[in-house]
């Protein structure tokens, strides 16, 4: 085709010429892009099962959007997420369903259409799905996930009663110390008139997708908190007049609220929060006790371990457009002086017993705005175990006896505060 015989090249100026190339130039970029855009890369396949919920989590380098819906006979949730190729990291996730899940059955993954990859999850129940993008937060990247909770939740008292009592926990031998522990309280530990069930709210900090602090050993303050929990919650039971809850049982995350809402739900008299410290600094050393505070925290530090410890949910994941969100921010507004006073009691008692076993970080009780400690009507602390980032105190957290003792100790400043503060619970007749 011809030129028209008005155009001529030598008659366009020189700033119209370098506009004309660099318009040709994006152009050329645009369609070469559109031809070559890479798929997000999948870096991590992960599955929480519980009995709470099952969580599926998949970790990649860029944000993923996905689309869901639901079908009926059989139960089955459909998941399309855009950006994606079906790889190895996500067929893998067909292996990762365990056969004792309590929701997921098993897992199809396939290729779409181009860009689109389809999980179908079957299910084994009709379940209330969330699903939901996590920014990078820690040493994750983003996050796509998938929580998968039961469309008819067991009732949390009916559910407290039909556990029983474990007489040991799984895997430890009974042990003389443990019959003794076993035998009623002397008369002047507690007194006649307490006649009421008592229930103690035992919560294991972090969990599934947040591992709290890892020690230089490699251990997981996760870990290591619920094994504690649950040498205590046997211990607990073995005395009269006694029922205990754990927010969580298992390996998965609960969010701070959630753990709240599961002490309430069961009328908790006590709400005691297990941790195992770390700082920046290897050498920082001892055990801790805190409770809330509403004039600010004790100390710099505890101010520091508070923003530490409410950044769970972030590291964990909550779904920000949950509809619990709004009761969230309410329950954690209606904290009173009373139940901090009544905190500051507990607390005063459970450091006097870890003392007898352990260094203490501070001689006295320490307070600051936990989230987890902010249930408006039960006395609730934070106990911090030891150091996991200090070496000397890492080998000590794993060592099962120590873990055992560190039990004892809070057991028996449960124990003494009760005997001391019996009109504190609330009244339920055995």
């Amino acid at each position: 085709m011809s030129r028209p015989s008005s155009f001529k090249p030598e008659s366009v100026s020189p700033t119209t010429r370098r506009i004309l190339l660099k318009a040709g130039a994006t152009l050329l970029l645009s369609v070469l892009s559109h031809g070559v855009a890479r798929a997000a890369q999948i870096m991590a396949v992960r599955v929480w099962p519980a009995a709470d919920y099952t969580r599926v989590t998949l970790e990649n380098d860029s944000a993923l959007k996905a689309t869901h819906f639901l079908i009926k006979d059989p139960h089955r949730l459909v998941v399309d997420i855009e950006g994606l190729e079906l790889d190895a990291q996500l067929k893998g996730l067909v292996a990762k369903i365990q056969s004792n899940d309590p929701y997921i059955s098993q897992v199809r993954v396939g290729q779409n259409r181009p860009g689109v990859v389809r999980l179908v999850f079957d299910l084994k129940e009709e379940i209330l799905p969330q699903v939901f993008t996590l920014a990078p937060v820690g040493e994750y990247r983003h996050r796509l996930v998938f929580d998968l909770y039961p469309q008819s939740p067991p009732d949390p008292i009916a559910e407290l009663l039909a556990k029983g009592r474990p007489s040991v926990p799984p895997g430890e031998a009974a042990r003389e110390d443990d019959t003794a522990l076993a035998k009623p309280p002397a008369q002047d530990d507690l007194p006649r008139r307490l006649t009421r069930m008592v229930t103690i709210a035992l919560d294991p900090g972090h969990g599934g997708e947040d591992p709290g602090a890892v020690g230089r050993g490699g251990s997981y303050e996760k870990n290591i908190v619920l094994s504690i929990a649950r040498r205590l919650k046997a211990k607990l039971e073995q005395l009269p007049n006694m029922r205990v809850m754990l927010t969580r049982d298992g390996d998965y995350f609960v969010p701070l609220h959630v753990r709240v809402q599961k002490a309430r739900a069961v009328q908790a008299d006590l709400f005691i929060s297990i941790h195992a410290d770390a700082f920046i600094e290897p050498t920082a050393r001892g055990s801790s006790v805190f409770a809330l505070s509403e004039k600010g925290a004790s100390s710099t530090a505890a101010r520091w371990l508070a923003n530490k410890e409410n950044a769970a949910d972030l590291i964990g994941g909550v779904n920000l457009k949950s509809k619990h969100k709004h009761l969230a921010s309410v329950l954690l507004d209606l904290s009173t002086t009373a139940q901090i006073n009544d905190s500051v009691k507990l607390a005063k008692a459970v450091l006097g017993e870890i003392g007898n076993i352990n260094r203490l970080h501070k001689a006295q009780v320490e307070q600051a705005g936990f989230a987890v400690l902010k249930a408006p009507d039960i006395p609730s602390i934070l106990v911090e175990t030891a150091f996991i980032s200090n070496p000397e105190e890492e080998a000590k957290l794993i060592d099962e006896t120590y873990q055992d003792q560190m039990a004892v100790a809070l057991m028996q400043g449960i124990r003494k505060y009760l005997a001391k503060n019996p009109t504190l619970t609330r009244n339920k007749l055995t």
